[in-house]
């Protein structure tokens, strides 16, 4: 029954008061039990995509390089499963939102890169980030099978779909989401109702434990809603952090309970796999 953690936390001004300060949160963490250990979206910098500035791509790290080195030295000094999210400079012209993900020796298991980009006011992350093609791989860690996915991923079941059928115990999604001041009257609550709803889905429909970690303070006009939560394979709510401070949520997850789960309500087996070819489609009309 591994110990998971979700550094919930603000933004930070630099990078090295960043990483100082989620050094220290990753230490507590493990020192509280915690064997998986999860940050933020784009933990290192501020949440830069509210507006489109050239500038901004100097946030971004050659991964892997010194940060991915850096938190590998701490997961194995603490035994820890780190499962990180970052900003990548792949290429010329090329960045990604990336998780890095090492295991409890140290060892970086490899990358995961956003795969749905969003673009929307104070979110212009189409501007900054390449889709990603790293695909939908399963990381089989010391202590569990991960699946790795981030933010705007959350709201795709085909994406959480393929990462349980490749094996994945919990659904983990780095996240930063929040109000907009013009539309938090009175379209807040709905929209962390969506956000919750449709991740809590994910879980019942892939009878495995889903995890999100979010962000919390304001930055620029945006409000991070924090909120972070742990659901169980029944969509239960069986963790979740507050709304305007950071926190260090920990939950148990109990893998057997996946295993039961699934033999009473056997999804896998009578999905029509025959039946499904029009998902690759943009759309079914004409």
């Amino acid at each position: 029954m591994p110990r998971l953690a979700l550094l919930q936390s603000r933004g930070f001004a630099s990078k090295v008061e960043s990483l100082a300060r989620h050094e220290a949160l990753i230490r507590q963490a493990a020192a509280a039990g915690a064997q998986i250990i999860v940050t933020q979206e784009l933990f290192l910098t501020p949440y830069f995509c509210t507006i489109q500035d050239p500038d901004r791509f100097d946030l971004a790290d050659r991964l892997p390089g010194p940060v991915t080195d850096q938190l590998g030295a701490l997961a194995g000094e603490l035994g820890v499963v780190l499962v990180s999210s970052l900003f990548e400079h792949r290429g010329p012209g090329l960045y990604h939102n990336t998780a890095a993900i090492h295991d409890a020796d140290g060892a970086l298991l490899g990358l995961y890169r956003k795969s749905h980009i969003p673009q929307d006011p104070a979110f212009e992350e189409k501007f900054y980030f390449t889709p990603g093609d790293s695909g939908w791989p399963v990381w089989d860690t010391r202590f569990g099978k991960l699946g790795v996915l981030i933010c705007w991923d959350q709201w795709y079941p085909e994406a959480a779909r393929l990462m349980a059928l490749g094996g994945a115990q919990v659904l983990i999604y780095p996240t930063a989401i929040g109000w907009l001041p013009a539309e938090k009257p009175t379209l807040g609550d709905a929209q962390h109702c969506a956000w919750e709803t449709v991740q809590r889905g994910h879980a019942v429909a892939n009878g495995c434990y889903l995890a999100a970690v979010n962000r919390t303070g304001t930055e620029g006009d945006t409000e991070f809603w924090g909120r972070s939560f742990v659901a169980n394979p029944y969509g239960q709510i069986v963790a979740k952090a507050a709304t305007d401070r950071e926190e260090i949520l920990i939950h148990d997850l109990d893998f057997q309970a996946i295993d039961d789960f699934r033999r009473i309500w056997p999804f896998f087996r009578d999905r029509r796999i025959d039946a499904y070819g029009d998902l690759t489609k943009r759309w079914r009309g004409t």
